[in-house]
């Protein structure tokens, strides 16, 4: 209670107000920022390792004896398994460049070529080595497609940071428009 009398916050069942504290720092925003931009190409960079990986899979299984009367590497290995290893690699490119729908299209593809992969094991006979590379790598290149799916239409696109000055969206934001400005290459003390 004060000299003059009661004032708000001072009664038995009053709860002083809390003064406001100071908004988050410049650099939290921008290091926020950064980490939700890191956040959003993770899903980017997992597809195309699981990509990666898959095709490296496919091909070496592809290089294996699977039949010992043909007596070289590769002899008698399902013989689809380079091509799906090579559409696995064109596909890392076609996901880094592309976005939106036309990415899940891919994921779409992209998973149907390892359904494709795992079932060239179907009536095929061979060594348990080129057997767990095929599942290995069908198994990858499932899981990239159903990430691609489920997310790709959210990843960041080659370039997506790199529009003409007419295209570029304006935001709410003022201080992200700042950015923005300074990205374009304007200079903000310049304004009349």
């Amino acid at each position: 209670m004060s000299e003059d009398g009661p004032t708000p916050g001072d009664g038995p069942g009053d709860v002083p107000r809390a003064e406001p504290g100071p908004g988050p720092a410049p650099g939290d925003v921008a290091e926020d920022a950064s980490a939700g931009r890191a956040r959003e190409r993770r899903p980017l960079w997992i597809a195309v390792v699981l990509l990666l990986a898959g095709a490296g899979a496919l091909w070496g299984a592809s290089a294996v004896t699977w039949d010992d009367a043909a007596g070289r590497d590769g002899g008698g290995a399902p013989p689809a398994l380079v091509p799906l290893a090579l559409l696995c690699l064109a596909a890392i490119a076609a996901v880094v460049a592309m976005g939106g729908w036309v990415r899940r299209v891919l994921g779409a593809v992209v998973l149907l070529a390892g359904v494709a992969a795992a079932f060239q094991l179907v009536g095929a006979a061979g060594p348990v080595v080129g057997q767990a590379l095929v599942v290995a790598g069908a198994a990858l290149v499932v899981a990239a497609g159903a990430l691609l799916l489920v997310r790709g239409a959210a990843m960041p696109r080659l370039g997506g940071g790199y529009q003409t000055p007419g295209a570029a969206r304006r935001t709410a934001d003022p201080e992200r428009e700042l950015w923005n400005s300074l990205e374009r290459g304007d200079d903000p003390t310049a304004r009349d």
